[in-house]
């Protein structure tokens, strides 16, 4: 990993904030655009409010939007011990080519070993615990071929813990951008999630153009920060794909000098994470072992471009980070304490976004996953 170059001490404290649970957002709104949006001027810092539906007013021919089309899968399930005991799962990620064998967390993982099962009330369906990881994790095996087909029957949605309820019919839709594609994600790159067809269309109408890439969201994203001395914490890997049509998209738009905007936090990771700097077309690759450039690349000139390719990332950004591609953000507003918190922090200025959150408490925004939207230029 390359990490930023700190001239400060980031504490975990400085990145708190008191949020009253009645701000949470519990349900979407009623009409995706119809979330209201702050737009926050990162160097004269200047707030604005508006509607989400007037986004495009502040969106020129001069932007590029670059959007997270992951795809949540139903990952949350409900199973049972041979004792009756409940238990809850929440998938991660599938390993390998084998649909049956699935990373999950489970509940009270402590108390299984390997060759534990858990048995599910339809069909006739049960897992085998194959192996014990760290904080919960396990590798389950399930006993059909077909799991990923009975997994769209039984599972639900898997909302985040600050939403206090059980997902319900409505979220399969809701809780899912209107551009999903790429199955694979288990929790949504919310910023999308505001986005309608029609918005969607004016935006295009208007000369902007957008270009899709895959980050597949997962734990790595909404990890907790357990150290005070924020440098210390390790981001979980998360898997991108960017396509040697959007690379080339966005990086044609970068040498016209175009703005990149990310709508959403995880397609900011994707894109820094693929950034390299003036080499030749023909090493726009992923490189596999490490985002580094080798050191007789870094000293050329140029501009910074995202190379094509599948790649795991475990990029964590925090203040101190120099932005390589990304020039304008469209975002959800973050917990506490959060990486995704840190991430807007160095992008706008810690301060910045500590004054901004007090101001949209204070004009009572709705907050995270199903909460209104920010836009930071």
């Amino acid at each position: 990993m390359c990490p930023p170059f700190i001239f400060m001490i980031l504490r975990l404290s400085d990145f708190d904030y008191n949020l009253s649970p009645e701000l949470i957002a519990q349900t979407p709104v009623k009409e995706r655009d119809h979330s209201r949006l702050l737009i926050l001027d990162k160097k004269s810092k200047k707030i604005e409010y508006s509607n989400f539906s007037k986004i495009i007013d502040y969106l020129t021919p001069e932007d590029v939007l670059v959007i997270n089309n992951a795809k949540v899968i139903p990952a949350r399930l409900f199973a049972q011990k041979k004792t009756g005991g409940k238990v809850e799962i929440l998938l991660l990620r599938k390993i390998g080519a084998n649909a049956r064998i699935w990373e999950a967390l489970i509940t009270d993982a402590r108390k299984f070993k390997p060759k534990d099962r858990v048995y599910f009330k339809d069909e006739n369906l049960e897992a085998e615990i194959k192996e014990k990881g760290p904080e919960g994790k396990v590798i389950l095996s399930f006993n059909t071929p077909d799991f990923e087909k009975v997994l769209t029957r039984i599972g639900r949605m898997p909302l985040p813990p600050y939403i206090k309820r059980l997902a319900e019919e409505e979220d399969k839709d809701r809780y899912q951008t209107i551009y999903a594609q790429k199955e694979g994600a288990v929790a949504a790159p919310t910023a999308g999630l505001h986005f309608t067809p029609a918005l969607l269309e004016a935006i295009k109408a208007k000369g902007i153009k957008i270009i899709p890439l895959t980050l597949y969201v997962g734990m790595g994203t909404f990890s907790p920060v357990r150290e005070e001395d924020i440098t210390k914490h390790k981001m979980e890997t998360e898997f991108y794909e960017i396509s040697e049509d959007s690379a080339r998209e966005i990086n044609q738009a970068i040498k016209e000098g175009k703005n990149i905007v990310s709508v959403g936090t995880t397609a900011v990771r994707a894109i820094e994470s693929a950034a390299v700097k003036n080499v030749d077309s023909s090493l726009l690759i992923v490189d596999r072992k490490s985002r580094c450039l080798p050191s007789e690349a870094l000293a050329q000139e140029g501009q910074w471009l995202v190379k094509a390719g599948n790649a795991g990332t475990d990029i964590f950004i925090y203040p101190g980070y120099e932005f390589k591609i990304v020039k304008k953000l469209i975002t959800n507003f973050h917990l506490p304490k959060s990486t995704l918190l840190m991430l807007v922090s160095a992008f706008a200025g810690r301060e910045t976004i500590r004054k901004a959150y007090e101001v949209a408490i204070a004009e009572k925004y709705r907050f995270f996953s199903y909460g209104d939207a920010m836009f930071i230029k």
